[in-house]
């Protein structure tokens, strides 16, 4: 028995895309790491105390960094898993708004380093967010739906 296996014309620029996430989060670890430093947060400390953000705005743009990266680890698996499904079938538009989407993680990131976690969100973050919802809509239809069907909906 024999497989054949088909890679869809522009796939390097989902591959492309998946990459740069890589980098976004990398470059959100030693933000992190820096702002730690800092701040003077002794691993293995998950965020600075209160009274220690009372007491130091270094304290506070240390858990704005780690909240920031934490939160872009926690759409990772979402990310990876419906732009790989969708690029499958649909390469060009998925790597494109791939690349948005990581935009928008950088520009929820400098947001949140502003000091003020209402500066998180922006017009480029919800561009990011749409991009990722039409991500994972491509990604059910490249299925052709059986996910859906099979839940009666």
């Amino acid at each position: 028995m024999s497989v054949t296996v088909t890679i869809p014309e522009g796939l390097q620029y989902v591959a492309g895309a998946v990459l740069f996430t890589v980098v976004v989060i990398q470059g959100l670890s030693q933000t992190v790491k820096r702002y730690r430093k800092n701040a003077g947060i002794p691993y293995p400390q998950m965020y600075a105390e209160k009274a220690e953000v009372e007491k130091s705005r270094d304290a506070l743009l240390f858990n704005c960094a780690q909240r920031a990266h934490l939160n872009m680890l926690e759409q990772i698996p979402l990310f990876y898993a419906t732009t790989v499904i969708s690029g499958l079938k649909y390469p060009i538009p998925t790597a494109a708004a791939a690349v948005v989407w990581n935009i928008s993680r950088i520009a929820f990131a400098r947001g949140y380093l502003t000091g003020d976690p209402k500066n998180r969100t922006s017009r480029v973050y919800y561009c990011g967010t749409l991009c990722i919802v039409g991500i994972a809509v491509s990604a059910f239809v490249a299925t052709g739906g059986w996910i859906l069907s099979g839940l009666n909906v």
